[in-house]
């Protein structure tokens, strides 16, 4: 099975269409500046909104991924500083549901946190959606496989799960152009005075309002309320795919993510996954907080 948000469009009601403009759905009047670091646990816990949200009003929106860099190199504290992060991501785990495991920092802990934030701007050069797919296998391999993400095995790894093109991605490791890039996230960051992750400032690109900005994790009513209130009308969600086809579209999804985007229990989404599994549609990947799973059917 496959899906596609242009698909989806096409299948929109009447009603909906008849709200918006042609033009509505070809500019995508919203610009979302995510501010992220991949190494960051809530940045993590924030995914299953953003694709609850591609889903629903992607349509409205564009998402641009700004790195931050949060963390400073951890060679001032060699000891202090991993057990500091893996309280800090074991906490953020059971308090979000998306898995993340600390004893990475004792068994491999990161020292040069800015080398994943080089390999994505360099991801990045290939495709602003190749960055996308890139960041994402990054969080997974670090998350959920504990792999150290700024070794250069993990990062070509993850590369051709995403389908880079892998000899341009070498080159680009190294290039001025990815540390421009980097540069140019960092300044950004600056300019709208942005001190915490994850944050989110939604911009309509057609008006000269200054845009909504939202620091830390909210419930996701609150991040549809806010597109609301940037673009001035009210929104029809899209209508959601059929489960199957949402796991193929991504390919590894966690059920905290499942749970969230189709409003059900955590017990609910586990079940309905059990069932795919059966049909051997998907395999269980078991994580240290809660089940991930991936999409096996070609």
């Amino acid at each position: 099975m496959s899906w596609n948000h242009t698909e989806f469009l096409d299948s929109k009601d009447s009603n909906t269409r008849s709200q918006y403009s042609y033009f509505d759905f070809v500019q995508k009047p919203i610009e979302m500046f995510v501010f992220i670091d991949p190494l960051c646990p809530e940045c993590w816990s924030l995914e299953p909104y953003l694709r609850k949200l591609s889903l629903e009003y992607g349509r409205f929106f564009t998402i641009r991924p700004v790195l931050t860099n949060y963390l400073v190199p951890l060679q001032n504290e060699p000891f202090d500083t991993p057990r500091k992060m893996k309280e800090i991501w074991e906490r953020t785990a059971k308090r979000t549901g998306m898995s993340c495991d600390g004893d990475l920092w004792d068994e491999n802990p990161i020292l040069t946190p800015w080398a994943a934030s080089l390999a994505i701007k360099a991801a990045e050069l290939q495709g602003k959606k190749s960055g996308r797919v890139f960041l994402r296998k990054l969080q997974e391999s670090l998350f959920l496989k504990k792999q150290n993400i700024t070794e250069k095995a993990v990062l070509l790894a993850c590369a051709k799960e995403a389908n880079l093109d892998i000899d341009e991605f070498k080159n680009d490791l190294e290039s001025t152009s990815a540390r421009n890039a980097l540069q140019c996230d960092i300044r950004l960051t600056k300019e709208m005075e942005v001190d915490y992750i994850p944050t989110i400032v939604f911009i309509n690109q057609r008006t000269e309002e200054q845009g909504i900005k939202v620091s830390g994790l909210y419930p996701y009513d609150i991040y549809v309320r806010v597109l609301e209130e940037t673009l001035k009308k009210y929104l029809i969600p899209s209508e959601k795919p059929p489960l199957e086809s949402f796991i193929a579209f991504y390919g590894v999804v966690g059920s905290k993510e499942i749970s969230v985007v189709y409003d059900w229990s955590i017990a609910t989404a586990e079940r309905e996954m059990k069932k795919l599994q059966l049909k051997q549609i998907v395999k269980k990947m078991p994580a240290k907080h809660g089940n991930f799973w991936k999409y096996i059917v070609e």
